[in-house]
């Protein structure tokens, strides 16, 4: 089968193209022909050794996918070959094929279609469990989404909305913020022109946020954080900027706030009932036509490379997926 290879830590351009051979499901695992795997931005951050963990060389990165099951392993009761399924596996997405854990797919209704159903589990999944587990959102509450145009954060955005929160979504272009109106948002700020604090502080008549979602890290952090309201909860999910920020904690003191990590993957393994809740309450939003997801753009599976690229370049504005 053919399949992407990082045979070395690097940028994409040092990705491999190649066939490979697959083994056969051991108890508790399925064969999967993966039909469609989305990219997320911690692929690009894998592929380089910079991740919370390195697979071993060599391996092949991607983990949000739907396809097809071919092979089912010893003791797996809830597929049969010829099922449709989407899921999460840690890394081997951007193949033909992959070997999965039983526990980490579910079964694909017929009303959504492969590039779709890769497109939700990890980002939809990321931003519900930070909102509704970490931070415990609340309708009426005020949400503030940095990073909002991207894959998790055009989720929080769409999620938050939906939970009854007031939205107010942070990008760095109007063309981004006009589709995370699209998506629900109450308010933007484009914070490439405008004070990322002081408007928040405007748009909340002076009371600051009671959540701030938080991909991006850098600069734009502390600013957020220094902007939350008291007893807020600031939830830190990734670094898309590339620079981990060094907060002041006298800050979390004087505003009786939170700041909160977010590890939906971790989550995932060690609460998988708790996670299958929330993935099929997901489902049903998605069904029911209440969330979905913006595909920025589909390619080959040859040209992951070039998806990758696109996605460090911060070109994507909701998912890249790669169709195969």
């Amino acid at each position: 089968m053919k399949a992407i290879i990082c045979e070395q830590y690097g940028l994409p351009n040092t990705l491999v193209y190649k066939d490979v051979e697959i083994g056969q499901p051991a108890a508790g695992q399925v064969r999967v022909g993966i039909k469609a795997c989305s990219v997320n931005f911690p692929d690009t951050l894998i592929i380089q050794g910079l991740y919370q963990f390195k697979p071993p060389l060599p391996f092949t990165p991607g983990n949000d996918i739907a396809g097809v099951v071919l092979e089912i392993g010893e003791g797996v009761n809830h597929l049969k070959v010829g099922d449709a399924i989407f899921g999460f596996t840690m890394q081997g997405g951007f193949a033909e094929e992959a070997i999965v854990p039983a526990h980490q797919i579910f079964p694909k209704p017929d009303g959504i279609d492969f590039p779709i159903a890769a497109s939700f589990l990890l980002a939809y999944g990321t931003s519900y469990h930070a909102l509704k587990d970490r931070a415990k959102l609340k309708a009426g509450e005020t949400l503030v989404v940095l990073g909002a145009s991207g894959g998790v954060g055009l989720a929080a955005v769409a999620l938050g909305k939906l939970m009854g929160a007031r939205v107010i979504a942070a990008a760095s272009s109007e063309d981004k913020l006009a589709l995370c109106v699209a998506n629900g948002a109450d308010a933007t700020i484009n914070y490439e022109k405008e004070d990322l604090k002081k408007r928040i502080k405007e748009l909340t008549d002076g009371k600051g946020a009671d959540v701030i979602y938080d991909p991006v890290g850098g600069a734009y952090s502390e600013a957020a954080l220094r902007a939350t309201a008291w007893e807020g909860r600031f939830l830190v999910v990734g670094f898309a900027a590339g620079d981990i920020p060094k907060i002041p904690l006298n800050l979390t003191l004087l505003k009786g706030c939170q700041i909160v990590g977010v590890f939906w993957g971790e989550f995932a393994k060690r609460f998988p009932k708790e996670n299958k809740r929330n993935s099929l309450e997901l489902l049903q939003w998605v069904l029911g036509g209440k969330l979905k997801p913006h595909i920025h753009a589909t390619y080959p599976l040859a040209d992951t490379p070039k998806a990758l690229e696109e996605m460090m370049a911060r070109k994507v504005k909701g998912k890249v997926v790669v169709v195969i």
